[in-house]
């Protein structure tokens, strides 16, 4: 892996590791769940679960930059940005992504690709408007941070997985309906069909909801861990700490519809989208409190102050 000049976080590394592991874990099992009850089926389901993880792998950058509406900008096109994105890259001693614009006035910025070399940097015309040349900084630093600690990766191997509960589910709720009720119509177990049925959904329903708690778990600490390294990287946590403070404030203005179509991506966000009223994006955040994000930032510009 390539090195480079933002803070290594161990306590990232470590949160990393072990969602991984217990993901891995949890999923050898599920998928060992349905080659006993659902033989017919968990080759195909495996073939295809496989074959979405590459792609998604691989492919995650354009993807993204797909959902979003975003392009990729050349230096004429966007020259401030570009040179911002200089400065950081010649700071972190880290090669340069690839520079997009999104067309929106949701005020955010992403970064993903499965490392250095594959990434991709995007930030909304909406951003641009609202954020002075040190703000911006600021949050580029954060999203490259998330690029040189690989943690882009990491959340999307581990949000697939929770996608691959849903297939396997979806599946078995299929082939149960469809093959299993019919063969079993015929020998007059209609009665352990349903259990059957309902052992599968109970399965992957714990599955998911375990793999949720775990992945908004892991985002929440590498926000904070992003939020560490680039105050630490620019020197500048208080031009971090107001660029948080505006997009916050800023995203209460935006329309509902605008902020709903945005919330899916929130694990990828620099700052959550929420949609008016409740939503169970805020039960579950993908993102620690402002509150949090602040206080932090408010400690380590006390430790840069004093030569710490």
């Amino acid at each position: 892996m390539a090195r480079s000049r933002f803070a290594p976080d161990r306590g990232l590394t470590a949160r990393m590791l072990v969602t991984m592991f217990l993901l891995g874990l949890l999923y050898v099992v599920f998928v060992g769940f349905f080659i006993v009850y659902l033989p017919q089926m968990w080759v195909l389901v495996l073939v295809i679960a496989v074959g979405f993880l590459l792609v998604q792998y691989f492919f995650s950058d354009k993807l993204a930059l797909f959902a979003m509406h975003g392009r990729v900008v050349s230096e004429q096109e966007a020259p401030e940005l570009h040179g911002v994105i200089d400065r950081i890259c010649a700071m972190s001693d880290m090669p340069k992504p690839r520079v997009a614009v999104a067309d929106t006035d949701v005020p955010n910025a992403f970064a993903t690709g499965r490392n250095q070399d594959n990434a991709v940097v995007c930030v909304t015309t909406g951003l641009l408007r609202r954020l002075d040349t040190t703000e911006l900084e600021g949050v580029l630093a954060h999203e490259l941070s998330h690029v040189a600690h690989r943690d882009v990766a990491v959340m999307t191997i581990a949000s697939f997985l929770g996608i691959l509960a849903g297939l396997l589910t979806r599946f078995g709720l299929q082939w149960g309906l469809w093959g299993g009720f019919n063969d079993r119509n015929r020998n007059n177990n209609d009665q352990s069909t349903a259990m059957v049925l309902l052992v599968v959904i109970g399965v992957s329903a714990a599955v998911y909801a375990i793999s949720f708690l775990l992945t908004r778990a892991l985002s929440r600490y590498r926000e904070l861990s992003a939020d560490r390294s680039a105050a630490e990287l620019t020197g500048r946590p208080s031009a971090l700490a107001s660029a948080l403070t505006k997009v916050t404030g800023d995203m209460a203005r935006i329309p509902t519809k605008d902020l709903r179509a945005a919330e899916p991506f929130n694990a990828f966000y620099f700052a959550p989208a929420f949609s008016k009223g409740f939503s169970i994006s805020t039960l579950f955040s993908t993102h620690p409190s402002l509150e949090q994000r602040l206080e932090q930032l408010a400690k380590i510009s006390a430790q840069l102050g004093k030569g710490v």
